[in-house]
């Protein structure tokens, strides 16, 4: 009785789980069949501190207070009467140019062997050669007491054949002013294509000499930088191992 109630238990958990599965796999259900031979439509243009789960963003910005004079076009604090318009100042924007284009074909072999002899004669051993040659009768001459024989090789061969080729432009912010004038600047960029997302970040130290007129600067002109270029998605995870087999490569010593 007690096993029938057990199966009955089984059943009815294994229905539960089966149920759930299909109500929410057709969620979607009426959805899908209501778009058949329709066009997707555009979301309206709405006001994005009204959207649910809206946030400000938080930037860093100069402190800096302008005083107009009346009647005037002039203020106090310029220099020329067009303003540049190159990044100067902590939350300006600066565009950086990316063009990498890296080949690399390195190839090493290496070749290495190793062999030593050694034999040590102790005649006398504070007497104890007699009591050796009772123990071990005709096995122990004194004259080859101690013996050893190395031999070791080893055999290296390594190859690296790398092709990179990266063209891009990234929106960076001033996010530091150094005592020495440079500026630290950091920009992100996300793109969503198909439920594939593209990551580009970056992170670096550059000159404000180094920015052109048209406000851009070129990746090598950065110091300590920093890139990078990823993505997250099915694609990505289709491209990488599977989780096991990363755990195995990372245990197996062999």
């Amino acid at each position: 009785m007690i096993r029938f109630n057990n199966r009955i238990t089984n059943i009815l958990k294994g229905t539960t789980c089966l149920t759930a599965v299909l109500l929410l796999s057709a969620c979607g259900i009426p959805e899908n069949l209501a778009a058949i031979g329709k066009t997707p439509q555009v979301t309206k243009i709405e006001n994005p501190t009204q959207m649910p789960g809206y946030k400000p963003v938080s930037m860093p910005m100069a402190q800096e207070v302008v005083n107009s004079e009346p009647n005037s076009l002039w203020q106090a604090k310029r220099q020329t009467f067009f303003k540049d318009q190159r990044a100067a100042k902590i939350g300006d924007i600066v565009t950086v140019t990316i063009s990498i284009n890296d080949t690399a074909n390195l190839q090493n072999e290496t070749d290495r062997s190793k062999t030593g002899s050694e034999t040590e004669t102790m005649p006398n051993l504070l007497g104890f050669e007699s009591a050796l040659d009772k123990v071990l009768p005709k096995a122990v001459d004194p004259a080859k007491l101690v013996g050893e024989t190395s031999s070791s090789t080893s055999n290296g061969t390594g190859a690296i054949k790398r092709s990179e080729a990266i063209n891009l432009k990234l929106a960076a912010t001033v996010m530091q002013l150094l005592p020495n004038g440079n500026f630290v600047i950091q920009g992100r960029q996300q793109v969503v294509v198909n439920n594939e997302m593209r990551d580009l970040a970056l992170q670096g130290v550059i000159r404000p000499e180094d920015i052109l007129n048209d406000n851009t600067i070129s990746y090598e002109k950065i110091a300590e930088a920093r890139i990078s270029y990823g993505g997250k998605g099915n694609l990505t995870n289709l491209q990488q191992p599977a989780y096991g087999q990363q755990f195995f490569d990372a245990i197996y010593p062999f």
